[in-house]
């Protein structure tokens, strides 16, 4: 099994904090990177409804309802990749592979970037809604990380 970092970002200079702000994700194992940010086209995302689409998006797969999981993120070509197989979960984007991890790793560590960016950012943003789902998927994702 290979370590697997994780980091969700919100780019600068959008103007007032929206729940539909852009941002970026980056994905780095031993295997290899993952990351929106640098990309002609454009590959960043509406960073905060795409977590909220990652954590459900893996779900039945941390679960071990399925055995493959496909995410891309809100407006954006950037996705990612996810298999269940013996040796734990592969993390791959179309170039390659990212990691593979247990499913406790991979569920710590989206939890864990998931709730950094809840934590820098959520409490500036309005009253649009977003806010309010994105804590009750953080909330789901808690109790889908406990059943690894």
């Amino acid at each position: 099994m290979t370590s697997l970092t994780i980091e969700f970002t919100v780019r600068p200079d959008q103007g007032d904090p929206s729940g539909f702000d852009l941002g970026d994700m980056l994905w780095r194992g031993s295997l290899g990177e993952a990351r929106s940010a640098g990309h002609v086209p454009d590959q960043g995302m509406m960073i905060y409804l795409s977590v909220i689409e990652l954590m459900d998006c893996l779900d039945g797969l941390l679960k071990g309802r399925i055995r493959t999981a496909a995410f891309t993120g809100v407006d954006t070509s950037f996705g990612l990749a996810f298999r269940l197989t013996r040796g734990g979960i592969s993390v791959a984007t179309r170039s390659g592979a990212v990691a593979l991890v247990s499913p406790a790793e991979l569920s710590r560590t989206i939890l864990a970037a998931a709730e950094e960016l809840a934590c820098l950012h959520l409490d500036s943003l309005p009253s649009d809604g977003v806010s309010d789902d994105y804590g009750a998927a953080l909330r789901k994702f808690r109790l889908t990380g406990n059943a690894c």
